[in-house]
C-alpha cells in the first residue's frame, strides 16, 4: 500500500496535463488566510487566464447569510511548492457579484494608487521586513520556552546559533526554499531579538507586487507551520514586558530616490509623512500600540521622528543612503500584522501624489 507521503507527492505530468490551483484570499479579519483548489484543463501562466470563482463569504465574516457569494478575482501566480509539478498558488481579490470590491479588500485601492501615472513614473521600490511568532500549538506560548516560564533574557538569541537559542529553524529553512520556489522575491532570513521569533525580508518588489508576495511568503509560512504542527502570530506584542515585539518594517524608495541628490527627495518625503503620522499608525496595524512604546528599538507611537542609523526613530535612513547621497529610508512604524497593500499604497500615496498647501 502506498504511504500518505507517496500519494502527497505523486507526480501528475505523465498522465494528465490537467493541474490544480489554489486560489487564495484574505478573509474577513483581515489576517485569516483562506483557500480551496479547483481542478484546471491545463498549464496556465498568466492570472488574466484564470476563471473568477466564488465562495460563502458568511463563513468568512465578509457577507450576510442571505446574500453570502463572494466572487474572487485571480490577480497573481506563484509556483506551488507543496503540490509542486505545473501547479499553482493564486492569489485572489474579493468582490462582490456586481463587481465592487468588498470593504475587506485592499487591494483594490492600492491597485488604483500605483496605477496612477505620477506613481508609475517613480517606480516604487519595497522591502518588507515581516517579523512573526512561532507558537506551541494550544499553549499559546513561543517555541522553545519553558511550560509557564520563560528563557533567559534577549540578547544571544538574535541572529543566535544553537539548541538553547534557536526554535524552530526547520521550519524557517522550509519557508525560505519554498518561497523561492514559488517565484517570491524572498531576500533573507534571520532569528530575531525574541526568542521563538524570526524574521523574512521580501524585496526589492515594484509597486502592487509587493503586497501580493508578502501574502503569498505568508500563506506559504502558515501552511509549513500546519505542516509542523506550530502556529504563527503576527501579533506585534505576543509576550508582554522586557521582551521585544513584532513589526514589518517597510524599505521604500522611489526612482527620484535612487538618482543623484536623492537624499533631498528623501527628506521632503519623511517631511510629508510628519504630516500624515496618525493616519498612517491608524493604517498601520491592530494592537501596533502595545508595540510602539519608545522602547525596544521603537519610536513612540504618539510622536513622529526620523534620524540616521537609529532604530528608535519613526523612520531610519541608513549609512550607506546618507554616504551616497541616495538610496532608500525604512519606515518602522508598521507592525507585524499589517496588510502590505495598506502600508505600500498609503506610502506612495503621501511621498509622492501628496502636495502639501
Amino acid at each position: 500500500m502506498s504511504l500518505l507521503t507517496d500519494l502527497i507527492n505523486l507526480d501528475l505530468s505523465d498522465v494528465t496535463e490537467k493541474i490544480i490551483a489554489e486560489y487564495i484570499w484574505i478573509g474577513g479579519s483581515g489576517m485569516d488566510i483562506r483557500s480551496k483548489g479547483r481542478t484546471l484543463s491545463h498549464e496556465v501562466t498568466d492570472p488574466k487566464d484564470l476563471p473568477k470563482w466564488n465562495y460563502d463569504g458568511s463563513s468568512t465574516g465578509q457577507a450576510p447569510g442571505k446574500d453570502s457569494e463572494v466572487i474572487i478575482h485571480p490577480q497573481a501566480i506563484f509556483r506551488d511548492p507543496f503540490r509542486r509539478g505545473k501547479n499553482i498558488l493564486v492569489i485572489c481579490d474579493a468582490y462582490t457579484p456586481a463587481g465592487e470590491p468588498i470593504p475587506t479588500n485592499k487591494r483594490a485601492n492600492a491597485a488604483n494608487i500605483f496605477s496612477h501615472p505620477d506613481v508609475v513614473a517613480e517606480e516604487p521600490w519595497f522591502g518588507i521586513e515581516q517579523e512573526y511568532t512561532l507558537l506551541q500549538k494550544d499553549l499559546n506560548w513561543p517555541l522553545g520556552w519553558p511550560i509557564g516560564g520563560f528563557p533567559g533574557p534577549q540578547g544571544p538569541y538574535y541572529c543566535g546559533t544553537g539548541a538553547d537559542k534557536a526554535y524552530g529553524r526547520d521550519i524557517v529553512d522550509a519557508h525560505y526554499k519554498a518561497c523561492l520556489y514559488a517565484g517570491i522575491n524572498i531576500s533573507g532570513i534571520n532569528g530575531e531579538v525574541m526568542p521563538g521569533q524570526w524574521e523574512f525580508q521580501v524585496g526589492p518588489t515594484v509597486g502592487i507586487s509587493s503586497g501580493d508576495q508578502v501574502w503569498a511568503a505568508r500563506y506559504i509560512l502558515e501552511r509549513i507551520s500546519e505542516m509542523a504542527g506550530v502556529v504563527v502570530s503576527f501579533d506585534p506584542k505576543p509576550i508582554q514586558g522586557d521582551w521585544n515585539g513584532a513589526g514589518a518594517h517597510t524599505n521604500y524608495s522611489t526612482k527620484s530616490m535612487r538618482e543623484e541628490g536623492g537624499i533631498e527627495v528623501i527628506h521632503k518625503a519623511i517631511e510629508k509623512l510628519a504630516l500624515r503620522h496618525k493616519e498612517h499608525i491608524a493604517a498601520y496595524g491592530e494592537g501596533n500600540e502595545r508595540r510602539l512604546t519608545g522602547q525596544h528599538e521603537t519610536a513612540d507611537i504618539n510622536t513622529f521622528s526620523w534620524g540616521v542609523a537609529n532604530r528608535g526613530a519613526s523612520v531610519r535612513i541608513g549609512r550607506d543612503t546618507e554616504r551616497l547621497g541616495k538610496g532608500y529610508f525604512e519606515d518602522r512604524r508598521p507592525s507585524s500584522n499589517m496588510d502590505p497593500y495598506v502600508v505600500t499604497s498609503l506610502i506612495a500615496e503621501t511621498t509622492i501624489l501628496l502636495k502639501p498647501e
